[in-house]
């Protein structure tokens, strides 16, 4: 079942649980719900003016829910008040959705809904402020500890709003410590379910694309044994694609894991591939131009189904099936051309890889990346006048071909995105001065 339907079957069973056990929100003061309404047009009016929600609206809802329920039945329960998570919502909104104007809407709206739940305002401020600090002190988190962390600063907020609520009078010093451990346990909670609704979600979150880089991966180890080429041309790419991303604003570390796993196909045949060829061996020589394209071509099917067995996010499945777009297998393609008698008739569709083009700036970057670093590499004298020229000429190629044509890239972008690739490019191809030899003058 896929994770846009289980999440939206768990949306349903909620709202099912909380009408059938008649939670109290629902009889409380109307302003909750002129509140909410709001709320949703404000959500409605921010993606007509192009900025999209991160998820589904029904994702937000269903955490929503998820709060109203556990609240609601611990409060009807006459349990005390240290028992209810007030930063899990929020921390899973920030680390899960990586927008933080969404994170902190959603803190407001747990702040409004429980103030009404007790009718005191006061708890409302503290589960606000609760959850403003959650959301910053967990923002663009790459460790689990860290999330930890995140709610302990949390339950500290919720022990100093404890504080104020009691004039400053340490009564009964065990609530101070036991808001401080609700935190606590909360960021301990999110750390350990964030893989559940990253699938729920279909999203991935910074902590498991650093788990994903971790060079014990069977598939980064596959590659490292049977495809070194590969695996040395996927690190650059990704340092290529990092950096790129992080100078106009897309999102650095998954390009960069994207591009580890752009080219896993590569895996079952590498030495059809020349990174992975032995000197003086070249394997296509005995084969005919077409059949040499469909081994090519067959990389983004094969990882694609490589990365589906090995459970990979869909997200990261994304650079493996985008990464060529539809761009024409050149080399063979030409060779074909020189051969027409040869061959059977053709045109140039048949030498074209299969697609989709990039969706995100992202794909569209680690695409640029691959290409202009493949093509780097077969630079005879790599000056930095000649790597220009190289960077810019494969930008337009692949902008004039309509690769980028499906992704949200400016012409801005495209031009930062020239100039890191040139900056890199001209580092790690930068001549070095000639040692003398040993004992010369």
């Amino acid at each position: 079942m896929r994770p846009n339907l289980i999440s939206n079957l768990f949306f349903l069973i909620f709202l099912v649980i909380i009408f059938v056990l008649d939670v109290n929100i629902l009889r409380m003061n109307p302003l909750i719900v002129i509140f909410l309404a709001s709320i949703l047009a404000y959500l409605l009016f921010r993606e007509k003016m192009g900025k999209k929600l991160p998820c589904h609206f029904s994702h937000l809802v269903l955490l929503y829910l998820l709060f109203l329920f556990i609240s609601d039945i611990l409060l009807r329960n006459h349990q005390l008040l240290y028992f209810i998570p007030f930063s899990l919502i929020p921390l899973l909104v920030t680390i899960i959705f990586s927008d933080l104007e969404v994170s902190l809407i959603m803190s407001l709206i747990l702040a409004v809904t429980f103030s009404f739940q007790l009718n005191n305002l006061f708890w409302g401020i503290i589960v606000f402020s609760s959850g403003i600090v959650a959301t910053l002190a967990s923002w663009k988190v790459r460790k689990r500890v860290k999330v930890i962390q995140a709610g302990m600063l949390a339950g500290l907020v919720q022990s100093i709003g404890i504080l104020f609520m009691y004039n400053f009078k340490v009564e009964n010093p065990k609530d101070y410590v036991l808001f401080f451990l609700n935190g606590w346990v909360c960021g301990i909670i999110v750390s350990g379910v964030l893989p559940l609704f990253e699938y729920l979600f279909d999203r991935i979150t910074n902590i498991s694309l650093l788990e994903l880089s971790d060079l014990n991966n069977p598939l980064l180890k596959q590659m490292i044994l049977n495809a070194p080429g590969t695996y040395h041309h996927s690190l650059i790419v990704g340092n290529l694609s990092e950096a790129a991303s992080e100078a106009i604003g897309a999102d650095a570390l998954l390009s960069r894991i994207g591009a580890y796993y752009h080219d896993i196909g590569k895996i079952t045949k590498p030495q059809y591939f020349i990174e992975n060829q032995p000197l003086g061996k070249v394997f296509h020589e005995e084969l005919s131009p077409s059949l040499s394209k469909l081994i090519i071509i067959n990389h983004v099917k094969e990882g694609i189904e490589l990365a589906k067995k090995y459970k990979l996010n869909k997200r990261i499945i994304d650079f493996v099936s985008q990464h060529h777009g539809t761009s024409l297998v050149y080399y063979f393609y030409i060779r074909a051309l020189e051969n027409i008698e040869k061959e059977d008739k053709f045109d140039d569709e048949s030498f074209r890889y299969p697609g989709p083009k990039p969706k995100t700036k992202e794909t569209a970057i680690v695409l640029l990346a691959d290409s202009v670093e493949a093509a780097s590499r077969a630079m005879r004298e790599p000056t930095p006048s000649r790597i220009a020229e190289l960077v810019h000429r494969i930008i337009n190629n692949k902008f004039i071909d309509g690769q980028l044509d499906e992704c949200d890239l400016t012409l801005k972008d495209l031009e930062k995105i020239a100039e890191v690739f040139i900056r890199i490019l001209t580092s790690m191809y930068h001549t070095r001065i000639t040692y003398p030899k040993k004992g010369t003058t």
